[in-house]
């Protein structure tokens, strides 16, 4: 494919949603000279952030509100937002009118000239992500890119700067990793954090998200002077069976990580806590030994890595009382690993859009380890029943458990609870969909409401 391909065509654009992906495509194609047309179920105000962006492209159609089966029989080209299952309607009418179906992650896949390294999994995939561009950055002259489903950069917009010596790394969902899968491609380096339960009211089925994920290990490329590079997770069940399913490739080489890789020296610099932060190091210690970063410059640049917002970010220190926003944990094995991250005495702040995911661990967690657990959203009688199936504590002391119906009365809750040395946490274990546009908003509001706590 080249850029040129784009121009003069009927571009529809399937989704231009709020997170930068459909703009970015819209651009991208506007600038190919393609006559762009974008559709999306949302209305023009809800849409309006990102329409805004889109100004200094005044020929650009905005079809909003609903989905017209015109657009999809008359477009040359479709391009499809991620978040659109492969069975939607309209996609299946494009099919039946031969309409070319592409995706902003398979174009960019298409056109990239740079090693792209491909970071997936179900929990740790940003932090293992941005703290891999992280160390690269530090330990190679070449540009190192940080983009994908972390959405830090655009995509297509940005292709003309990448030049063949630098590095990409992707962070990649499974709906991103179902669409290289349609143009039977993946990314050079493929790394898996995990694989726990994970939007299952897509998938239906743990077995086929992780057969999504797999796609990405099962189309990998490789060339003279790059074999393709599969790294596993050694802790996890379902990546040692892929390592050992893949070891035997020619022109792959298969690696494992665990957090015990991780030497002393390297763990002291360390800034970010728990165990589950220890593995997302080991992971990205992978890939940058693998581009010959040396641990000295590794150890030197590690304290300056400050984590990722709303990624067990601490908001603040009130009479005693530590604040920490972990509202990108939209799992519960992510929220498992956040409690475990504290010993001193925890109430959690959890509950959101039901991804039909169980709850039996976190209760289990959650009762074990928590004084007090604040539940709010669709799930929260769901996790407040898991939690009494755990029944009393070790200590014979029994979880506080409270629902409310808005995260203002959650954080007012938990600082009438908490006492000096304890730590709230905002741990959701749920997506965000149910009472905010997204993990980010959600962060933002309980820091905001952390803060006028102590005003």
């Amino acid at each position: 494919m080249d850029k040129r391909f784009f121009e003069g065509k009927k571009l529809l654009v399937m989704g231009l949603g709020r997170f930068g992906g459909g703009v970015d495509v819209a651009k991208f194609a506007a600038g190919a000279g393609a006559k762009v047309v974008v559709t999306d179920m949302a209305s023009a105000e809800g849409l309006q952030s990102s329409i805004k962006q889109l100004e200094e492209f005044p020929d650009i159609e905005y079809h909003l509100g609903s989905h017209d089966t015109a657009d999809f029989k008359g477009a040359d080209v479709i391009v499809v937002n991620p978040a659109v299952p492969a069975d939607n309607k309209f996609l299946k009418i494009a099919r039946e009118h031969k309409k070319i179906i592409a995706s902003q992650i398979g174009i960019f896949f298409q056109l990239c000239p740079a090693v792209i390294i491909g970071i997936t999994g179900a929990n740790g995939k940003s932090t293992t992500a941005t703290l891999t561009a992280h160390l690269l950055r530090a330990t190679r002259d070449e540009k190192v890119r940080l983009s994908g489903n972390i959405g830090n950069e655009p995509l297509l917009t940005k292709l003309e700067q990448i030049k063949p010596e630098d590095l990409v790394v992707l962070e990649l969902s499974s709906f991103q990793i179902e669409q290289l899968a349609e143009i039977r491609t993946g990314p050079q380096v493929a790394l898996l954090t995990n694989l726990t339960p994970n939007h299952l009211d897509r998938y239906g089925t743990f077995a086929n998200y992780c057969d999504a994920k797999e796609n990405m290990f099962k189309y990998q490329k490789s060339d003279s002077n790059h074999p393709a590079i599969s790294i596993f997770n050694a802790e996890d069940k379902i990546a040692v069976e892929w390592f050992e399913k893949y070891k035997g490739d020619t022109g792959r080489v298969c690696v494992k990580f665990s957090a015990d890789d991780v030497s002393e020296e390297i763990r002291d610099s360390f800034p970010l806590p728990g165990r589950a932060n220890l593995s997302n190091l080991a992971a990205a210690l992978c890939v940058v030994r693998h581009f010959g970063g040396g641990d000295d410059k590794i150890i030197k640049s590690l304290p300056s890595f400050k984590g990722l917002a709303h990624r067990l970010e601490f908001v603040a220190e009130i009479k005693g009382v530590k604040w920490y926003n972990d509202s990108k944990a939209t799992t519960p094995v992510s929220a498992i690993a956040a409690i475990e991250a504290f010993e001193k005495p925890t109430i959690i702040i959890a509950g959101g859009y039901d991804k039909h995911i169980p709850f039996d661990e976190f209760g289990r967690e959650i009762a074990e380890k928590a004084k007090a657990a604040i539940l709010l959203g669709q799930t929260a009688q769901k996790i407040a029943d898991s939690i009494n199936k755990r029944g009393k504590r070790e200590e014979g002391r029994e979880t506080n458990i409270k629902i409310v119906d808005s995260l203002a009365k959650a954080v007012a809750l938990a600082r009438q609870l908490a006492v000096r040395g304890d730590v709230v946490l905002l741990s959701p274990a749920c997506a965000s969909y149910d009472m905010f546009a997204n993990f980010e908003q959600r962060g933002k509001d309980f820091c905001r409401l952390v803060r006028e706590t102590n005003d």
